[in-house]
């Protein structure tokens, strides 16, 4: 993706490009802003539409949106995630994720893993991450305390984004192991997997 080739799209110079941007970084940043606000937008009427009033059915329909938006989106997709450069200096895709989900999944964890242990190379960094997911949930109407959010809840929130992003990303480059032709009954197992494991009731997140 070169300002050359934008440009000639648009119908104007490269050049005139910087007119609105400083350079190729800052066109790529504010097309990845514009693509995750898209994409935070189907989240968020998706998790409206749920009427269940469960917060694992919220959740469960959190990641089934996440993941159908990037199927039908790869480009999108594979501009956030996979390009070799970082345009927006931060996973903003996680972000989205966080606010959502993570607001939902914290909420939960508040009664549940204040034990749990954490591996002691990853503490430095949890604790790091603390207030990024306290002032991420707070943006979806969470309340936590640091107190309340320790790392054993935070390892598990990570967690739960690393293994959604993981399949999604599989799926969405063709990249599983073995040759499956649908992949979401596996993404169904993994999703019920990882609620069970943050501590949600089975009948809860499937809805019963």
């Amino acid at each position: 993706m070169t300002l050359r080739a934008i440009a000639r799209e648009l119908g104007i110079t490269a050049p005139a490009l910087y007119r609105y941007y400083d350079s190729h970084d800052a066109l790529l940043r504010q097309l990845c802003d514009d693509i995750c606000a898209d994409m935070a937008t189907v989240l968020q009427a998706d998790l409206a539409a749920d009427t269940s009033g469960q917060v694992g059915c919220q959740v469960r329909a959190v990641c089934h949106s996440f993941r159908r938006w990037a199927v039908a989106h790869p480009q999108e997709f594979a501009l956030v995630f996979a390009s070799p450069r970082d345009p927006l200096g931060a996973d903003q895709f996680g972000s989205v994720f966080l606010q959502l989900a993570g607001g939902l999944i914290a909420s939960n964890l508040t009664a549940t893993h204040a034990d749990d242990p954490v591996p002691a190379a990853l503490h430095e960094d949890l604790v790091g991450f603390q207030q990024v997911l306290i002032d991420a949930v707070g943006a979806h109407g969470v309340t936590i305390g640091d107190d309340e959010l320790n790392l054993g809840k935070i390892y598990h929130v990570v967690q739960s984004w690393v293994r959604l992003y993981g399949h999604v990303a599989l799926e969405v480059f063709g990249r599983f192991p073995f040759a499956v032709t649908n992949p979401e009954p596996m993404f169904d197992s993994m999703i019920d997997q990882l609620l069970t494991d943050i501590g949600f009731d089975e009948d809860e997140h499937q809805g019963r």
